[in-house]
């Protein structure tokens, strides 16, 4: 048998400007309104009255500006608009069971990286821990979110949401047009293969063909210690498609990046 030793080289390409997001309502015709946070970080960069920056506001155009102000405040001066080169032309929600420790912060941080539309937590049968106060999570995972989203030039930041249940959950994710459900137990269905299957049913074909609106994924992830049969059962009674990460078992925290990575390549997205 011949091993063979591949080599990659990982690079950066793009726009290499500082990212700020707002709200819709801040934006003007000619002018955004900054927040006093914002102000205070562009202050600290130093940045010219010549020098460029990006602002964002959720709606998936980016605005190139300058620093202007309007009356004593400084403000964003629009100097010209596009849309966002950075959003995938597939909207993909991954559900995570949650975790103990801090291993949500880097499943989060890593799928906005790897272009997330939204995070939905839920509480599963074998959750090693759920947090007391589930909204001082969702807070902190939210600025995480937004962090992750200016580090790697995105054009919206991915809200994290929440499930009640279970069963809440996947009544959710059910809806989309191609809901994956990940079992660590099924040893048939490979993801590579349920992707060209329901792309080619679906004629599915991403941000560079030709079907006008964006295909919707559910990308399910289950808890530290898997799901229960009886979970798996429900989900399959629901409508989603149970299919597999590989032989390997990936943490709950690394299967959402490895799954969302198999996802954007097979629609061109990497």
């Amino acid at each position: 048998m011949i091993y063979y030793t591949l080599y990659i080289i990982i690079y950066s390409v793009g726009e290499n400007m500082t990212r700020f997001f707002v709200s819709p309502e801040d934006v003007g015709k000619k002018t955004i309104r900054l927040s006093t946070e914002d102000i205070t970080h562009i202050r600290s960069l130093r940045l010219k009255p010549c020098e460029l920056f990006t602002v964002c506001a959720g709606d998936g155009i980016d605005y190139i500006c300058k620093l202007g102000e309007k009356g004593a405040a400084p403000v964003a001066e629009i100097t010209e608009k596009h849309p966002s080169r950075s959003e995938p032309g597939v909207k993909c929600t991954v559900y995570i069971a949650y975790t103990k420790g801090d291993r949500m912060d880097y499943a989060v941080h890593k799928s906005v990286e790897l272009g997330v539309y939204e995070i939905i937590l839920y509480p599963s049968a074998r959750c090693v821990a759920i947090p007391n106060n589930i909204q001082k999570k969702v807070t902190r995972l939210q600025r995480i979110s937004l962090e992750a989203s200016k580090m790697s030039g995105r054009g919206r930041v991915p809200q994290i949401l929440t499930a009640d249940s279970f069963n809440d959950a996947i009544s959710r994710a059910k809806t989309a047009d191609i809901p994956l459900f990940f079992y660590e137990l099924e040893n048939t269905l490979s993801l590579k293969t349920a992707l060209e299957k329901q792309t080619a049913e679906q004629s599915i074909t991403g941000l560079h063909g030709q079907k006008e609106s964006i295909p919707s994924i559910s990308v399910f992830i289950g808890p530290e210690g898997g799901f229960e049969p009886v979970e798996a059962e429900k989900a399959e009674k629901a409508g989603m498609i149970t299919a597999s990460l590989g032989t390997r078992i990936l943490r709950n925290d690394t299967a959402p990046a490895a799954a969302l990575t198999a996802i954007m390549y097979h629609f061109g997205e990497i």
